[in-house]
């Protein structure tokens, strides 16, 4: 598997099979082959973070799995929290299955909240596999923090957290530390989680979160090593759509319970309907992946197909849960509900939480 660093144009992709004898017969199923040919995976986000750790684990299974066996090169596209290679994906990304994207929150959520920075539209893709994930807060423990026990330790101490932007998937841990009391500085501007962490490290930062993928691979050694001490984690739905401990983590509070040890209460009222409804968009259906609008069913098939092969193959099996997490990735019917509920969201909401980032924090959607 290689690495590239920007897009490049390519033509549309002729299909290797003809449909054939339309007039007098019932058209032949086109056959796709992708033999010789170089999938783009773009990301729009910096290397290290969990998109990136996402996408290079899939990438050697999809070069397995593709007809044709094509190679698959992850392009990492970041900027603007995850618009600008998103944008590039939307105007470059021709129909022929050589390029997909790979979203994550932190491109649905300036998509839900209208930031006028967003040039796509998620509803004109084709969505072939979602995959749920969690993620875990984090602090150093130099803030006097050994344990979970010690979280109240936290309030009234200055906390600088590096941070993507406001829309993007950061919104879910500032509504959240926003609810919990926590007095917390952000730091705009960063290009990925991956970045986020590395300021954790050098000591420029004292709280920080990232995805399961990204958590299992880079933060579990700080911890081990005594550098990092887990807080909770975002937890998952269950099948009643209720908060549950993350089965990745079982061990570690989910922020419900953090609140509720922290308050003596469990949260509720409208900020806290806020971060569920972005915690759901955010984790739920937090990476998809898509091809581009006008790309034919075959195609399509083709790469679900793809997709559902490698949910099957031995070697993914054994080994998705230590670098992923204990999350089912998942392809048609159910990717489709996933995509739908992580691309919607009440006006109510929006508006809410549009005038909370305008109000509390001086950010205006676009600067």
């Amino acid at each position: 598997m290689r690495t590239l660093t920007k897009i490049t144009r390519r033509g549309v992709f002729a299909l290797t099979a003809a449909v054939a004898g339309i007039a007098l017969t019932a058209p032949a199923k086109a056959e796709v082959s992708f033999a010789g040919q170089t999938v783009e995976w773009i990301i729009p986000f910096s290397t290290g973070g969990g998109s990136d750790t996402w996408a290079r684990f899939n990438a050697p299974f999809l070069q397995k799995h593709l007809p044709g066996n094509p190679d698959v090169v992850v392009v990492n596209e970041p900027g603007g929290g995850s618009t600008r290679g998103t944008n590039l994906f939307t105007q470059r990304a021709q129909p022929d299955g050589l390029t997909i994207l790979g979203t994550s929150g932190s491109t649905q959520f300036p998509y839900l909240l209208g930031d006028p920075r967003v040039r796509y539209e998620y509803q004109d893709w084709e969505v072939v596999m979602v995959a749920p994930t969690g993620g875990v807060v984090y602090t150093t423990p130099a803030t006097g923090v050994d344990s979970i026990d010690d979280i109240a330790e936290l309030q009234g101490q200055r906390l600088v957290y590096a941070s993507q932007g406001a829309t993007s998937l950061d919104l879910v841990p500032m509504l959240a530390f926003d609810l919990l009391g926590l007095d917390v500085q952000y730091v705009f501007g960063f290009r990925g989680r991956g970045d986020g962490r590395l300021t954790f490290e050098r000591g420029e930062t004292n709280i920080d979160y990232q995805t399961s993928s990204a958590y299992l691979r880079n933060v579990t050694p700080l911890v081990e090593a005594g550098d990092a001490v887990p807080l909770f984690t975002w937890g998952i739905l269950d099948e009643d759509g209720n908060p549950a401990r993350d089965p990745t983590f079982p061990d570690l509070p989910i922020m419900e319970e953090v609140y509720e040890m922290m308050h003596g209460e469990p949260p509720s009222g409208p900020d806290y309907e806020a971060y569920q409804a972005f915690n759901t968009a955010g984790f739920a259906a937090q990476k998809m992946v898509f091809l581009p609008e006008g790309t034919s069913p075959e195609i399509v098939e083709a790469w679900r197909q793809a997709f559902r092969d490698i949910f099957e193959d031995p070697e993914y099996q054994a080994s998705v849960e230590d670098v992923l997490g204990a999350y089912g990735q998942v392809t048609d019917g159910p990717a489709e509900a996933l995509f739908r509920r992580g691309t919607q969201i009440s006006s109510e909401v929006r508006d809410r939480v549009v005038n909370m980032l305008e109000t509390e924090y001086n950010v205006r959607l676009g600067e």
